[in-house]
């Protein structure tokens, strides 16, 4: 399976990105695709934090829009969420200690820890500090290979 961090979610939604063509294509082919696919809870939370800031983006994403774009995520059929439960714990606290993880780089290691908790194979994300956490592969499918 494959995840999607935030940061992908939103240069998909934000047309003004550079990167809105390729993530919102990349999100796309996952969304309509039979192969299951993820977004951890805490990327979904982000995303409408970022979105909806009028410090990041004038205008900012209206909330009914945001979560608009949120609704139709969970249209797939083929979509996941990953949320906390169980050994949930047992991963986290792992990835904090192996991945020196404190202040920001929390959230990472909690991500990487839902990822590992539900069986998720690959992260999609330009965001290059999450590769603290070797038992995740990281793709940027922004980037052609």
């Amino acid at each position: 399976m494959i995840a999607i961090d935030t940061n992908i979610l939103v240069y998909a939604h934000r047309f003004e990105s550079e990167w809105h063509e390729a993530a919102a294509r990349s999100v796309r082919e996952l969304a309509q695709g039979w192969t299951p696919w993820a977004i951890p809870w805490p990327c979904i939370h982000e995303f409408l934090a970022v979105v909806t800031n009028p410090r990041i983006y004038a205008p900012p994403t209206p909330l009914a829009d945001a979560i608009a774009q949120i609704d139709a995520w969970f249209e797939s059929p083929s979509l996941v969420t990953l949320s906390e439960d169980g050994d949930y714990w047992v991963e986290l606290k792992s990835n904090l200690t192996t991945g020196q993880s404190a202040g920001a780089a929390v959230h990472d290691a909690r991500i990487a820890a839902l990822c590992r908790h539900h069986g998720v194979r690959e992260m999609w994300t330009a965001d290059r500090d999450i590769n603290r956490f070797p038992h995740l592969s990281i793709r940027n499918p922004l980037v052609r290979r």
